[in-house]
């Protein structure tokens, strides 16, 4: 046999192997429980709605998805320690797009980029909400009434956090200014809207709708890129004419380096949740939508939100 079949043949071999290897190290993958952070405290909206995806997702991955709640800084100090962890598919972390926010305006230095994505799976539309005794009956009035009165609205947000990103990028869509009132999170700020003490705020389902039904509270418009059958009545941001997409999009992430083939099972596992019935009853009764993104789309999602908050994050610092 000449030295270049030779060649040939071991390269094939070789080839041969590394496939058969990926294979098999994908087929006896997981064999014990796969860690899920979720760089939050017990009992939030990310600890809740997480741990139903762990719950469910369990029956499709064949074995238990134990969460381990790692708080602090932000929601970025459980990524921290995750982005240190072995990249062999043991751990993933729940990430959403608060990191991108603490990562521009200098929270921490941990990107998405420091992992390779899995999925996304639940959704949280976001709503601009304003206290019932104020006169806007329509989002378009009170962009209106913002832009020729700079700054006279107040708009609870959670200061260099997603509430205060989605503000402004109300902002820069529609040339309104706002003055910003800083709350630590969704239920106090939406307290304080129904005490009158704010005239605006980045609210949800879960935090607000029970208000609105009882004329405390008055949604204008939502940031979920199609209506809502909770509030079938409330538009879109983009309906109204405005490309704004706000909504919390919670997804899984696994360390940069894990192999693409234990990648892949992770998420042909965990995404058949998109027809579990049970699981979709218990994300709505949650306040929350079951939208599955798959790894590219999760991607592509976060990619186009860096830039948006790369470009907004001097607005946005505290």
């Amino acid at each position: 046999m000449s030295l270049r079949k030779t060649s040939l043949t071991l390269a094939c071999t070789l080839a041969a192997g590394l496939a058969l290897g990926g294979a098999a190290a994908a087929q006896d993958f997981p064999d014990g429980p796969v860690e899920m952070i979720v760089p939050w405290g017990p009992g939030g909206g990310s600890d809740t709605l997480m741990r139903i995806v762990a719950n469910h997702g369990e029956e499709y991955l064949g074995e238990s998805i134990p969460v381990i709640n790692l708080p602090g800084v932000s929601g970025t100090q459980g990524l921290e320690e995750a982005r240190e962890r072995d990249a062999d598919g043991y751990t993933m972390a729940q990430i959403h797009e608060g990191l991108l926010v603490s990562h521009y305006t200098g929270v921490t230095d941990v990107h998405p980029d420091d992992f390779e994505p899995v999925a996304s799976f639940t959704l949280s539309p976001q709503y601009v909400v304003v206290n019932a005794d104020t006169p806007w009956q329509t989002f378009d009035e009170f962009v209106e009434y913002a832009k020729e009165n700079p700054g006279e609205v107040t708009f609870g947000v959670t200061m260099a956090g997603v509430p205060h990103l989605h503000a402004a990028m109300i902002e820069d869509a529609t040339g309104a200014e706002f003055s910003y009132v800083g709350y630590e999170g969704t239920g106090e700020r939406i307290q304080a809207l129904v005490g009158g003490h704010i005239d605006a705020a980045i609210g949800d389902i879960a935090s607000s709708l029970e208000f609105v039904k009882n004329d405390d509270l008055r949604f204008l418009a939502t940031g979920a890129t199609e209506r809502i059958e909770a509030t079938p009545d409330v538009p879109t941001l983009q309906e109204l004419g405005h490309d704004l997409e706000l909504t919390i999009n919670r997804g899984l992430f696994v360390p940069k380096g894990t192999p693409e083939e234990r990648i892949e099972v992770l998420e042909e596992s965990l995404t058949k949740l998109e027809n579990d019935e049970e699981f979709i009853e218990q994300v709505n009764a949650a306040g929350a939508e079951v939208v599955i993104r798959s790894r590219d789309d999760y991607a592509e999602y976060m990619d186009n939100l860096d830039q948006t908050v790369s470009n907004l994050a001097e607005h946005i610092k505290q």
